[in-house]
């Protein structure tokens, strides 16, 4: 099933990567490929947590740094882990729709 999927390395979960119109593949291939996103979809709320606990630990280390460019640096990766607990949520809320329609026809 990994061959559907390829890992995203900023999001830290695989995504789907079909080579084929999903129309192509059969039903029960549909059903499989389905399957497997609903188990990596299920590890997105867990992979944010991570992120937002490395996001507080940054934020307690932004309330003690005098150094003002370290400061600018720790707001800029503060943002970029922001960004990516958004597209994290796109991801589980978008499919989460597609998902349920399709498994259950």
């Amino acid at each position: 099933m990994e061959h559907f999927f390829l890992f995203n390395s900023r999001l830290g979960i695989p995504l789907p990567a079909l080579r084929e119109n999903w129309e192509d593949y059969s039903l029960e291939k549909q059903h499989a490929i389905l399957l497997h996103w609903e188990k990596i979809r299920g590890s997105i709320p867990d992979r944010i947590a991570e992120l937002e606990e490395t996001i507080n630990f940054k934020q307690a280390q932004l309330g003690d740094e005098s150094n003002f460019l370290r400061s600018c640096e720790l707001n800029s990766e503060i943002a970029e882990l922001a960004s990516i607990i958004n597209d994290l949520w796109l991801w589980y809320r978008t499919q989460q729709d597609i998902s349920a329609d399709k498994l259950h026809q």
